[in-house]
């Protein structure tokens, strides 16, 4: 069984939310990990377990993040964490994949299906495995109890319900 483990500095894990209905908000989690098990060098047996820490939040904005962190949306102080067990994978080409699996946040555990380009293995420095991936997906917020909403003078709505998910990752190899 091989155990690959993600590589935060060559990672990212980032979030993109509808403000205004006109513009779109970035954000991203700074503090996370994730470990893949797989005996097939395709992954498509992989097991997968991620988590971010809600504290590690970053849309560059300090006031908007400590909001969030908030009863409002994540209530960070207690439930610090996301988290994403896989439960499935379905290889829909050589590089495109389905994983599916279960993602708790705020204690509300919901299954979602990520959209998965396998981007290659190749030999790194020092001769270690290195996995690429670009990872997709969408949840509704109010799905997962992030039910804070608020409307403008004029009626439009400050926060989308959809929230679409954008992860770039490699992993390295731990174990031969």
């Amino acid at each position: 069984m091989a155990i690959w483990k993600i590589d935060p500095a060559h990672s990212e894990i980032k979030f993109k939310v509808k403000h205004l209905v006109i513009s779109t908000v970035t954000g991203q989690f700074k503090t996370f990990d994730a470990t893949v098990e797989s005996e097939k060098t395709d992954f498509t047996d992989a097991k997968i377990s991620f988590w971010a820490d809600v504290n590690s939040i970053d849309t560059r904005n300090e006031q908007r993040d400590a909001h969030l962190k908030s009863a409002d949306f994540f209530d960070a102080t207690n439930y610090p964490r996301i988290e994403f067990t896989s439960k499935s994978i379905i290889k829909k080409s050589d590089s495109e994949y389905e994983v599916t699996g279960d993602l708790t946040i705020r204690g509300t555990t919901k299954e979602i299906i990520l959209n998965v380009t396998y981007n290659g293995t190749v030999k790194g420095f020092g001769d270690i495995e290195v996995a690429g991936f670009e990872i997709t997906g969408k949840l509704n917020r109010f799905d997962f109890g992030l039910k804070w909403k608020a409307l403008t003078e004029a009626g439009g709505i400050v926060v989308g319900d959809e929230v679409k998910i954008e992860i770039s990752c490699e992993l390295t190899k731990v174990n031969n």
